[in-house]
């Protein structure tokens, strides 16, 4: 999906949703992902980290279970529009909670040596499997590769406007 594209998502949705503030939206061809910002769970006085904690757990749930309706309304809207699922988040203070997300399969050849590096990760523990071993992969690569994912992702953008002025077919 363009970066033109995400753009016209988080617009739509920025319509949509009113007097939520989004934090973020990200979109694949299979999935949308809205993510709000609910601000801090309000505590008076001094609080212990585990009150905080559980303030804002309190404050996510709660925010989950009064816009239920709302949200499903307009990611039906969205589904029709956009032709994929939605799902939602939100982030209030450091804590971010996904409601709904997708785990979609992506299948992939890989030669012993990649398989290896699959199979140890499950032997040692550190996932339940080979495909939890390889999202586990692709979660710290994207980790310990955010800035040049984002300058990938922001050549993609000058791509994206060049091949707009480019003729029509």
């Amino acid at each position: 999906m363009s970066t033109t594209d995400i753009q016209t998502i988080t617009d739509w949705f920025g319509r949509q949703t009113g007097d939520w503030t989004i934090d973020e939206v990200t979109a694949d061809a299979d999935e949308i992902l809205v993510v709000l910002e609910i601000g801090e769970a309000e505590l008076a006085g001094e609080v212990s980290d585990d009150e905080r904690a559980a303030a804002r757990k309190a404050r996510v749930s709660a925010f989950r279970e009064e816009t239920r309706g709302r949200r499903m309304e307009i990611a039906a809207a969205a589904q029709s529009r956009f032709g994929c699922k939605v799902s939602w988040g939100v982030r209030s203070g450091d804590t971010r909670m996904l409601y709904t997300h997708m785990a979609i399969p992506a299948m992939t050849r890989l030669r012993v040596s990649e398989r290896r590096v699959l199979d140890t990760l499950v032997e040692a523990g550190v996932a339940r499997s080979r495909s939890h071993a390889l999202a586990w992969c692709v979660r710290l690569v994207g980790k310990n590769l955010d800035p040049w994912l984002a300058e990938l992702r922001e050549a993609l953008v000058k791509v994206d406007e060049v091949r707009q002025q480019g003729p029509v077919d």
